[in-house]
């Protein structure tokens, strides 16, 4: 394991007292509400609420937040070894090139660790070394022709990626990996994503370089927990908003508990699918109800295997494998000095299907593979860790939200501008790294600007462009 950015050992300690911390500080934020009063509500507590909190809080600004899971995080989510290691089981990885993510790590003295990448690649079914690398750059050749086009090129006006692969002359075998490739990114079918949304929100996608450089060391969810805990009784869990009613400048926002809340402002800092089941007073502009309508949840679901040491590297192996019959799985090698493990991701209507057999034969079928690519040790995994986010309660799947409205060009557009005093946000809206944890936080603080700037002059913040960690 390589150990980047570590901080010293007093900095380190006070950073793991704060993850202690959060504890004691949800207990406050589940005190009971009947009706409270705030410049600004945000609903949801994932990494897009907690960065448009803090940066609305550090701007003097009152603020409630009110998440309805009993933890932080939305889509980032740990769980543990029997041993107590732990480890994301959603959102988790991170590079240079994300600079919001990378100042927050910083800024909470979060070493983080280098995924291990030495080694051959492989595709399966069993394909040799040499083939398996030139058939992955082949696919990757087709992504960047794609995303040459304009989105809003009329040639490719009404086109599915599909339907758009279809056309391109690129032997089976590349093309076969471009679809695993997007249904591994996306998490949707292919036949239903328009070309000019994935094109576009690739072009927002700003790294040149590995999106899967780093993990943060005591997880990425322990960074949203140290983050929520700046927050301290202004953030309530388990409180899930159900209605929310604008009425003469005051937002009233009403919970599944029977808490009634107020605001000068309010920000639904979700997913669009669980944004659009909250119901409205009145009801939202028939632009933004459409726009809210054209997108799905994806569906994924997330594996840890851990073994006793990284055998595949014996092997001249990196860990990582892409299979080719069937679409949207995918595996790497995330060990650590704590704990060797691959994680297995299954995406799309693989994890559509996948979910509807259940966990035994989830399990079975991972393991199986595994040892077709790395041999028979891959039998002798010592633990077993999975999260299916298929369908899940607050989050609708993962690893985003996607449009599948074929000529809803301007959905997004319609969703940022909101209904003011009611302001949307969430990563599939992000200017940059759209469905990354990176575009979560760009998300949040790009809603708190807009909220700000919507403010009356009489409650307009001492210094409006303050950002924490800046």
């Amino acid at each position: 394991m390589t150990v980047v950015r570590g901080l010293k050992g007093r900095k380190v300690m006070a950073n793991m007292k704060s993850v202690e911390d959060a504890e004691a500080n949800r207990a406050a934020a589940e005190m009971p509400s009947s009706q409270y009063h705030a410049d600004v509500i945000v609903v949801g507590a994932g990494f897009t609420g907690l960065s448009a909190a803090d940066v609305l809080v550090s701007a003097g600004l009152e603020v409630i937040v009110l998440e309805a899971r009993d933890r932080v995080g939305g889509r980032v989510e740990p769980a543990a070894f029997p041993d107590d290691v732990r480890v994301d089981m959603g959102g988790q990885f991170i590079c240079e090139e994300m600079p919001e993510v990378m100042a927050l790590t910083r800024r909470f003295g979060f070493p983080l660790m280098e995924t291990p990448m030495e080694g051959a690649f492989l595709v399966q079914p069993d394909t040799a070394l040499s083939e398996a690398g030139y058939r992955f750059a082949e696919s990757g050749r087709i992504r960047a022709r794609a995303n040459r086009i304009d989105p809003r090129n009329p040639d490719i006006a009404g086109l599915t990626a599909e339907a758009w692969l279809a056309r391109q002359s690129d032997a089976p075998a590349a093309k076969a990996g471009y679809q695993a490739m997007v249904e591994g990114l996306w998490c949707r079918p292919i036949n239903e994503m328009p070309l000019w949304y994935l094109i576009d929100t690739d072009r927002r996608t700003t790294s040149n370089g590995n999106e899967l450089q780093y993990s943060v060391e005591g997880t990425m969810h322990a960074v949203a927990d140290v983050l929520a805990v700046t927050l301290g009784p202004r953030l309530r869990l388990d409180t899930p908003v159900t209605h929310i009613a604008r009425t003469n400048g005051v937002v009233v926002v009403t919970t599944g508990n029977d808490g009634v809340f107020t605001a000068r402002q309010v920000i639904v800092a979700v997913p669009p699918v669980m944004a659009s089941r909250i119901t409205h007073e009145p009801d939202l502009p028939a632009p933004l109800i459409d726009a809210f309508g054209v997108w799905k949840s994806g569906a994924v679901i997330k594996v840890l295997v851990r073994y006793e040491r990284p055998f595949w590297r014996d092997h001249g192996l990196s860990g990582m494998v892409m299979w080719r019959d069937v679409l949207g799985l995918f595996a790497c090698d995330v060990s650590s000095e704590r704990a060797a493990a691959l994680v297995v991701f299954a995406g799309g209507s693989l994890a559509a299907e996948w979910s509807g057999k259940g966990a035994e034969f989830i399990q079975s079928e991972i393991v199986r593979r595994l040892a077709a690519a790395f041999g028979k040790e891959a039998h002798a995994y010592t633990d077993f860790l999975m999260r299916d986010w298929v369908d899940d309660a607050w989050s609708g799947g993962g690893y985003s939200d996607v449009i599948i409205g074929i000529s809803a060009y301007d959905a997004e557009t319609i969703i940022r501008a909101g209904a003011p005093p009611v302001h949307f946000a969430a990563s599939e809206l992000a200017s940059s790294f759209p469905a990354y944890i990176e575009g979560a936080i760009v998300a949040g603080r790009e809603a708190a600007a807009r909220v700000m700037a919507s403010l009356p002059a009489s409650h307009q913040p001492a210094d409006a462009a303050s950002a924490p960690g800046s």
